[in-house]
């Protein structure tokens, strides 16, 4: 990420900018909301996309922050319906100022995201971004149908992370071929390159809110299994569950209490979903990798290599914790 750190602290100033034209009342929770760092994924695949086809100029900054508004305002949402206290090691808006602020205050950066994507002088990007802000909402609709359902299909599971996280992988891809005028192909390679990485990251996301440490992860563990949220580790343990383990697998999830995640990580060690969760990440990363043979070698498409092959590092470096 050392080649695009100017382009990330760009997208940084201007998210700090973004934050003062809120009402001057509510610019505590912009700051909050604005400033909190994070691992500004979206805005990397922004400026890797762009640079492996030409030069990235202000108008892909823009939209790496347009996207990435679009991003915190999900992570605003989120948080109220996950009850999270915590995010990017510090406390959510809904923990800090409640729930009705924090519902709010990301419908109000949903709003500043499609206003700043309208002043592009074509209605493209404004269309992509309210389209894939839709789809990302529809995912996460989704997914709370199918809360405490194990018998959620692969193919179900699979379908609602590629709509709820993906997505934006692919609008950062997408957007910055667009803007960087890539021919319909590479446009298209680089698209399906962000949707197969987005999937990859998702799954591994999941990995952390299991595996992982709270401290490490930087915000709060086992937020999806106390709202019933099955994620790809859980439903694959259940599969091979014997029918006792099923039974007791599904009383800890739907009776939870923030203990019972110690006895769910020793059914997914029992069953051993930790090494097929990774499995399954690698081969969406090596798909990633094969999008991007369809752009000339002669480009800079080295960096997104160097980000597939980053997020295969952190997937290696997982450990099984049983808290």
């Amino acid at each position: 990420m050392e080649q695009v750190n100017p382009f990330l602290q760009a997208v940084d100033e201007r998210l700090i900018r973004q934050a003062n034209d809120f009402d001057p009342q509510i610019v505590p929770y912009a700051k909050s909301a604005l400033n909190g760092g994070g691992k500004h994924l979206r805005p990397t695949l922004v400026a890797l996309a762009g640079g492996s086809i030409g030069k990235v100029g202000d108008a892909h900054i823009t939209a790496a922050v347009i996207i990435e508004m679009v991003h915190l305002a999900t992570l605003v949402h989120d948080d109220v319906m996950d009850e999270a206290e915590i995010r990017r090691g510090q406390l959510t808006i809904a923990a800090n100022w409640g729930n009705e602020i924090a519902v709010l205050f990301g419908d109000c950066l949903f709003a500043q995201a499609v206003k700043m994507a309208a002043s592009f002088p074509t209605p493209e990007v404004c269309r992509a971004v309210a389209t894939a802000t839709n789809t990302v909402c529809t995912g996460e609709i989704l997914q709370t149908q199918h809360r405490r359902n194990f018998e959620l299909s692969r193919r179900e599971y699979f379908h609602v992370i590629e709509m709820k996280t993906a997505e934006l992988f692919t609008l950062s891809c997408d957007l910055a071929a667009f803007l960087g005028n890539a021919s319909a192909d590479q446009r298209e390679a680089l698209g399906q390159f962000g949707a197969a990485f987005g999937t990859a990251y998702q799954v591994y996301d999941d990995c952390v809110d299991l595996f992982g440490s709270e401290t490490a992860a930087g915000k709060s563990l086992g937020t999806d299994l106390a709202k019933g949220k099955l994620t790809w580790p859980v439903l694959l343990a259940w599969e091979r569950a014997s029918v006792a383990d099923r039974v007791r697998l599904e009383s800890l999830i739907s009776e939870w209490q923030p203990e019972n995640l110690s006895a769910v990580n020793e059914q997914l060690v029992r069953y051993e979903t930790f090494e097929p969760s990774r499995e399954v990440i690698a081969q969406y990363l090596e798909q990633a990798r094969r999008a991007l043979e369809n752009l000339p070698a002669s480009g800079g498409r080295s960096g997104l290599f160097g980000l597939a092959d980053f997020l295969t590092q952190q997937t290696a470096g997982l450990t099984v914790d049983i808290h």
